[in-house]
């Protein structure tokens, strides 16, 4: 009890950190998760000397970030923009997996002697690209929509097969006729049981009457780590289940949909700042030294060989253009989840897997520097760029501080004064202006001669010089009707 103090202080001071992290590394074109990475290795044994080295309580605890990631991703994730390039993304996140597998172990055991189950085993760990970098680079790029659609469906399904390679390679299980069919069953499971879990979820929360907003956020992100647990219960892929659960949930009709997206954003990003910090403090600088030559051998087989020749061969049947192709092996890119698929040799005991985790830590620092600060200027060269490419706006996430505007939501209970007020009547402040409401599940733009019912919702978008006259306006209307000014109320 003594400790605690210090412990939140130090996490509460960390948090802080890496949050305005994410802004100098916006403005300096750096990936954010190099800086976490960096503080984690600050706290590390090599700065402040914190010692960490549980490869087990490493591994659960990234896998645990992980589903938050994959949960947000799906959250945040339109269908309409996946939908023209579902078949590309599933290609690109299974057969181009087999084929850099392949190609990544048959390299390593020719270039660093190392035995095929365990070149294997090093090509599976880097199969996977990075949901949380792909989810937080490529909406910012600007690039075609499918482009995009194709990258984020191959980091949110990719992880699995690769996680269960990685499983199987690590624990020695025998290879025969059946292994492929396990794979396809514990897929297809997954999928299942992640598509069941979301259509549910998004049933009964537009059927439930929670006391509070808050529970709506907290209650759809249960269901997708509920999805993951279901699917490892059921000897399926559970992180198949929580994107397929998540991406469900987010295009269903959801109650405050956006307070979801907003609230699941914040544990995406919690759950990265946590995880590369914890790898981070996981690293031995000493250690990496050694690794250096190996991990910079992996990473060109991987981002010059095994992607663009997996890229090729999954996306022959779509007749993808060459630039296209380019850009889609150059994206690929690698972050926290190689380190935590590294985790799973290290915490089982397998020889020699100390290296591959340093190798890797290696590899995904000289990567990200080369592909995270190069992914827009290689776009733009290909031609893949658009100036008048539309940008979808999250009104939860956008800067209002920038756009010195606000946003209220309003909702008319039973008994307000604002039933029956036309809108003309409302006579908000300059600088204020009813936007939308909402009124029995359909939403609509109010007219002059629209008149307010109980249990509408309003949103007032206000100007920041505006907010307080609007906010008072509206507390006055509710409290006295449209002449409240007459009668003496100011909504104070």
């Amino acid at each position: 009890m003594a400790q605690l103090p210090v412990v939140l202080g130090v996490g509460a001071a960390v948090l802080l950190a890496a949050v305005l992290a994410v802004r100098l590394s916006t403005r300096a074109g750096l990936p954010s998760l190099l800086i976490y990475l960096g503080l984690g290795v600050l706290l590390g044994e090599a700065g402040f000397g914190i010692q960490f080295s549980d490869a087990s309580l490493t591994q659960s605890l990234g896998l645990a970030a992980l589903v938050l990631i994959l949960a947000e991703g799906g959250l945040t994730t339109r269908w309409s923009a996946v939908k023209p390039a579902l078949w590309q993304g599933i290609a690109l996140s299974t057969v181009a997996v087999g084929f850099s597998v392949a190609i990544t172990g048959a390299a390593l055991h020719w270039l660093l002697g190392l035995d095929w189950r365990m070149a294997l085993l090093w090509g599976a760990v880097l199969g996977s690209t990075d949901s949380a970098a792909v989810f937080s680079v490529l909406r910012t790029v600007g690039i075609r929509k499918r482009l995009v659609g194709a990258l984020e469906l191959e980091s949110g399904i990719n992880d699995a097969p690769a996680y269960i390679l990685v499983v199987v390679l690590a624990e020695g299980t025998r290879a025969d006729w059946t292994l492929p069919l396990l794979v396809l069953y514990e897929l297809l499971a997954g999928l299942a049981i992640g598509a069941a879990l979301g259509w549910a979820g998004g049933w009964a929360l537009r059927r439930a009457a929670l006391p509070a907003t808050g529970l709506y956020p907290l209650a759809t992100v249960a269901m997708c780590v509920v999805a993951y647990a279901s699917g490892q219960f059921a000897h399926a892929s559970g992180l198949l289940a929580t994107y397929v659960a998540a991406l469900v949930l987010g295009n269903s009709r959801l109650p405050h949909r956006s307070d979801t997206q907003s609230f699941a954003e914040g544990m995406g990003w919690l759950a990265q700042i946590g995880l590369f910090v914890l790898l981070g403090l996981f690293a031995s600088p000493q250690r990496l030294l050694d690794a250096v030559v190996p991990g910079l051998v992996a990473g060109a087989v991987v981002l010059l060989v095994a992607r663009p020749l997996s890229v090729l061969a999954s996306q022959l049947p779509f007749r993808v253009p060459w630039r296209e192709q380019a850009f889609l092996s150059w994206a690929g890119l690698r972050g926290a989840v190689p380190i935590v698929l590294a985790m799973i040799p290290l915490a089982t005991g397998v020889p020699d897997a100390e290296r591959l985790v340093d190798a890797v830590f290696v590899l995904v620092i000289v990567l990200t520097l080369v592909q995270g600060t190069t992914l827009a200027p290689v776009a733009k060269r290909l031609g893949l760029t658009k100036e008048t490419e539309p940008q979808e706006i999250e009104v939860d996430a956008a800067a209002l501080d920038e756009l010195d505007a606000a946003l209220l939501q309003v909702r008319i209970q039973a008994g307000s004064r604002l039933h029956g007020v036309y809108l003309r009547e409302l006579r908000l402040p300059r600088g204020a202006s009813l936007s939308l409401i909402v009124r029995d599940g359909s939403s609509f733009t109010p007219q002059p001669t629209s008149r307010l019912q109980d249990g509408d919702q309003l949103l007032v978008v206000a100007t920041e010089a505006a907010l307080e006259a609007t906010e008072r306006r509206l507390r006055a209307v509710d409290r006295a009707g449209p002449l409240a000014r007459w009668r003496g109320e100011t909504g104070r």
